[in-house]
């Protein structure tokens, strides 16, 4: 099991907390698109975001669709040949989905909600240098 060296187990584990974190996060997003719309709509109510909310809406629930499901496929891929190329573009996509949501919190002036994204931000970028 060559997968569990000590190097391998680390990517692994760093794609499977990106996986859980944005599936679980987009699937959300998805299940509850009502809810999620109307605290958005409110959240943005007082910038000039307020009649984007539902396409930006959908773009981030599929950036991090994208993000958790390039993770996953990447722990398969880690597993099977010891490569993290989909874990990579996990982390990356991640990163993405992040500086989104940082710059939506940022306009809505919710700087407490922004400042909350910056640790998985940090995780997200220490993630795609391991697994460049």
């Amino acid at each position: 099991m060559e997968f569990l060296e000590h190097p391998h187990l680390i990517k692994i584990l760093i794609a499977a907390f990106l996986a859980i974190l944005f599936l679980q996060s987009g699937i959300d997003k998805v299940v509850d698109w009502k809810g999620n719309l109307g605290w958005l709509k409110g959240h943005f109510s007082q910038t000039f975001l307020k009649n984007q909310v539902p396409f930006l809406l959908a773009t981030v629930t599929l950036t991090e669709i994208a993000s958790g499901a390039l993770s996953l496929l990447g722990i398969f891929q880690i597993i099977t040949n010891l490569k993290s190329s989909w874990a990579y573009w996990g982390a990356v996509l991640s990163m993405l989905s992040l500086m989104m949501l940082f710059l939506g919190q940022r306009i809505a002036k919710d700087y407490a909600g922004a400042g909350n994204l910056v640790p998985y931000f940090l995780l997200a970028l220490v993630a795609s240098l391991l697994l460049k």
